[in-house]
């Protein structure tokens, strides 16, 4: 997730497309927001792991 935001954060600041940036930021955002979790062991919505 966090890979997908960084390519459409380059995406968008390359086509000039506020949109993409702005999904760019969201996906990194969310990404690292469960990434963290994930790393401290705490389960989310019931899963320890997300893929």
């Amino acid at each position: 997730m966090i890979l997908i935001g960084v390519i459409l954060l380059i995406l968008g600041w390359v086509l000039s497309l506020a949109i993409l940036t702005y999904i760019g930021v969201a996906l990194i955002v969310i990404g690292a927001v469960l990434w963290i979790l994930g790393a401290v062991g705490r389960p989310i919505a019931g899963r320890k792991v997300w893929y």
